[in-house]
């Protein structure tokens, strides 16, 4: 064909046909490619620890490649959130958000904002607690400790794993509801808890349901327990709202990502993440530990991740609790 009848072609014949240079679609590799890390907050070895990797593990299974645990403990359980925060929106890496790393947010300045730093991929289960007195201090139970602490304003002590955890935040305001005053004692575990509890260094101990293997050994009597229902190990336990209370505290973790991950790579996750949560194999750890289902979806999540805000910062103002 000559030159000129080439210019007399129609300009989108030119860019369609003979002169249009062909764009060849670079090729995105499949999610993922390579191993993705999940940051588990908390020391190896633990309940949540112990639940995470069995989730991880399902969900690999799911998927193309593995799930790798990272342990960072310390730092009231924020490491994982903070370097998440900060992580490219890529999917290579993950965190547990426990609602201490929320509570803390609130309380004090960090590297990372629960509601705008995150994409939320899914959640997970939370935890049961109890409140445990040494056997016969309260014949009568959870009515005898209210009635002991009125009589005795300021005196009696509780222990729990530290300042601002559920534990300790619950039991202040279980007395701010009973108008009553008791001492907090925190201590770096459930294990120095429960032999200060023995000794009779402390009236009574709030912990996760672990401290129920004093009761199962006959040394301690569990007073209550925080989950919406009575669990099954200890029928006979009552729960908050049995007791008049309108509180169920599970405090609810989930997986999260960076903020902005593509739609798709969040579903790719979830799905896999679900699978393992929904497997027979998972939930019987989760009753291994007395840990409830709490599975929402990433939307799902969303929406109980601002609901937790809203709810932390009225309790932050309504107990007046500071960092530290």
């Amino acid at each position: 064909m000559s030159h000129q009848a080439l210019l007399a072609l129609p300009r989108r014949t030119l860019l369609g046909g003979l002169l249009a240079t062909p764009v060849l679609a670079r090729a995105q590799p499949a999610f993922p490619n390579r191993p993705v890390s999940l940051i588990i907050p908390f020391p190896p070895g633990g309940t949540t620890d112990v639940v995470l990797r069995a989730l991880a593990e399902g969900a690999s299974r799911h998927l193309p490649q593995p799930i790798v645990i990272d342990n960072k403990p310390g730092a009231a359980n924020t490491l994982g959130a903070a370097a998440v925060a900060r992580a490219r929106p890529d999917g290579y890496l993950l965190t547990q958000l426990p609602a201490s790393a929320i509570r803390v947010q609130l309380l004090q300045k960090l590297p990372y904002d629960t509601l705008r730093d995150f994409t939320p991929i899914l959640s997970v289960t939370g935890y049961s607690y109890v409140v445990v007195a040494k056997a016969g201090r309260f014949p009568n139970g959870w009515a005898d400790f209210i009635a002991e602490a009125r009589r005795r304003p300021g005196q009696l002590a509780f222990g729990s794993t530290g300042a601002n955890g559920s534990p300790h935040v619950t039991m202040a305001e279980l007395a701010a509801k009973e108008g009553v005053e008791v001492i907090h004692a925190p201590f770096r575990g459930d294990a120095d808890g429960s032999q200060a509890l023995l000794g009779g260094h402390i009236d009574v101990m709030a912990g996760g349901s672990g401290l129920g293997a004093l009761a199962d050994g006959g040394q301690a009597t569990i007073l209550n327990v925080w989950t919406a229902e009575r669990l099954t190990r200890w029928p006979t336990a009552p729960t908050l709202k049995e007791l008049g209370y309108d509180m169920a505290v599970t405090t609810p973790f989930g997986i999260v990502a960076p903020a902005g991950l593509d739609p798709a790579v969040t579903r790719i996750l979830h799905d896999a993440f679900a699978a393992a949560q929904k497997s027979e194999e998972f939930r019987a750890i989760l009753a291994r530990y007395d840990m409830p289902d709490e599975y929402r979806d990433s939307a799902g999540y969303a929406v109980s991740l601002r609901e937790t805000v809203a709810r932390e910062e009225a309790l932050i103002r309504r107990l007046n609790l500071t960092a530290g």
